[in-house]
């Protein structure tokens, strides 16, 4: 089998994190005969300092050919705030249609986390986040500008069919991620009454009434179809409370947009920070893109010292993604015995390399038959 896949370095330590990953699913190719078309593209800062583009509508419908994007981070400090962001980043969720942003929150073993008492077997969920709408759609307008009657408007705005769509994702996730086993947080209760897990809604039904009544009446609807699905409704202030009082509780938590980009910051903290955290920007029917949400991180660039292992994680869940299980769990099992090994996640502070890292996880996953 082969994979088209395109490959994004992007800005600052970007690069570097994408040729670890890069290096292990050349590992995974000569072990599992996959096949991966890699090409290169140099979207990002340096392209648009030097020729003041960002990504066009030909490049777009380029990159619908891929299987999958792999992305390294996208931003610099030299670029106004906003430019790469919504010319690149929110261009390629958008045009793409990667309505789902997908993001595993799990503890490894031996990886600290701030939250006191709590280990590997505490921190274990999925953030399903709708990727297209809401606030980040950029309606709004600024009314009456640098005088003392100005306005500020900023619009969240849904569609029922982008609401459905991400909350029946969210269900089905649950099925996918417990058709082995019921989820561990199920009561003997909840097991005979034929639940296989559980999923959250995080909203603000009280305040955000119009928007999430919508939110909670979709999911009402689809509750009825997903029998073996329990239900559960958190305001978003809460869930922030009880990602670090008892993250035990989450199985799968679906959400909107801006909502969805503050919680996973949080959420990436308690499982060991930003170098540990990958993400899947979605469109289950085109081309998904894969990355490690830690950012650019401009400091490090070039100093063979960032943690690549949120890349490495991106990569294993493009593998899934493309249909390559197998595969995917023995890259994920490789970077679980090489962070046995790492004195810390922070960069800098790890112990080793970035490049002895990624050789090291290519030396579990080929030792490991």
């Amino acid at each position: 089998m082969t994979y088209k896949i395109a490959v994004v370095g992007g800005d600052g330590t970007g690069p570097e994190v994408v040729a670890e990953g890069l290096k292990c699913l050349e590992a995974v190719s000569s072990k599992y005969d996959i096949d991966f078309q890699l090409d290169t593209f140099d979207f990002g800062a340096k392209r648009y300092l030097e020729t003041g583009q960002v990504l066009s509508d030909d490049e777009i419908e380029a990159l619908k050919g891929y299987d999958a994007i792999y992305l390294g981070a996208i931003g610099d400090p030299a670029v106004t705030p906003g430019i790469l962001e919504r010319g690149i980043l929110l261009k390629l969720r958008f045009d793409l249609d990667q309505y789902i942003n997908y993001r595993p929150v799990k503890l490894y073993e031996s990886v600290y986390t701030p939250i006191k008492d709590k280990t590997h077997e505490h921190i274990d969920y999925v953030v399903v986040r709708e990727n297209t709408g809401g606030l980040y759609v950029g309606a709004g307008n600024i009314k009456d500008k640098g005088t003392a009657e100005e306005v500020a408007t900023q619009e969240m705005i849904y569609s029922r069919k982008q609401v459905e769509r991400c909350l029946r994702f969210a269900f089905e996730s649950v099925r996918k991620r417990h058709q082995d086993a019921p989820w561990k947080g199920l009561s003997a209760e909840d097991k005979a009454n034929g639940y296989i897990g559980k999923l959250t809604l995080c909203g603000k039904t009280n305040v955000l009434n119009y928007v999430f009544d919508l939110w909670q009446r979709v999911f009402d609807e689809l509750a009825e179809e997903f029998t073996d699905v329990k239900c559960d409704y958190t305001h978003v202030d809460a869930v922030c409370i009880y990602m670090v009082e008892c993250p035990e509780r989450f199985d799968v938590i679906v959400t909107s947009n801006m909502f969805g980009d503050i919680i996973t910051d949080l959420a990436a903290v308690t499982q060991g920070g930003m170098g540990v955290a990958a993400s899947a920007n979605i469109n289950p029917e085109g081309v998904s893109m894969f990355e490690p949400i830690g950012g650019t991180a401009p400091s490090f660039t070039g100093l063979n010292q960032i943690n690549p292992m949120a890349a490495i994680g991106a990569a294993h869940m493009m593998l899934d993604y493309l249909g390559e299980p197998e595969a995917a769990l023995a890259l994920e099992e490789a970077k679980k015995a090489v962070i046995l090994k790492m004195d810390s996640m922070q960069a800098a502070k790890m112990g080793y390399g970035t490049d002895q890292i990624g050789d090291m996880v290519v030396a579990e996953l080929k030792a490991n038959v």
